[in-house]
């Protein structure tokens, strides 16, 4: 799928280091590809690479949940798909780009780097920011 895993790592966890596929969605593919989720990724077989590599692509034609997938309900086509890696990154960019153009509360949110998700704000999340003074500052007055 385009990303590089170390064959040390068990199945089930190197699946896990593609963008888009959580732990959950990765044993339910190896449990739909009748790969043993704790056989090392260096051991597999290319038939079952191939087949695993399938089923990401495509988890609907396998019946997977839809719960398991990042787009249960896609703006665009209204469809359920699940997508992976430069994909998935580009329509979550789009998607922020959208809630800001249209002006939404989250794109405002968004558009002012503050958080989105009803975190509170008096308190926490001050990194980055410049927060009281700075000693420099303070010799450089009196002196």
């Amino acid at each position: 799928m385009g990303t590089d895993v170390q064959g040390t790592l068990k199945t089930v966890y190197a699946l896990t280091k593609i963008k888009g596929v959580s732990l959950s969605l990765a044993s339910a593919i190896l449990k739909k590809a009748n790969v043993n989720p704790d056989l090392r990724v260096g051991f597999l077989t290319e038939t079952d690479l191939n087949k695993i590599e399938e089923i990401i692509q495509d988890p609907t034609k396998y019946g997977l949940p839809t719960w398991l997938f990042n787009r249960r309900k896609d703006a665009d086509s209204g469809k359920v798909v699940h997508m992976i890696s430069a994909d998935l990154v580009l329509r979550t960019k789009t998607d922020v780009d959208d809630e800001k153009a249209m002006r939404s509360w989250r794109g405002y949110r968004h558009a002012y780097g503050l958080k989105v998700r009803g975190q509170r704000t008096k308190t926490t999340g001050r990194a980055g920011k410049s927060l009281g003074v700075k000693k420099k500052t303070i010799q450089q007055k009196k002196s």
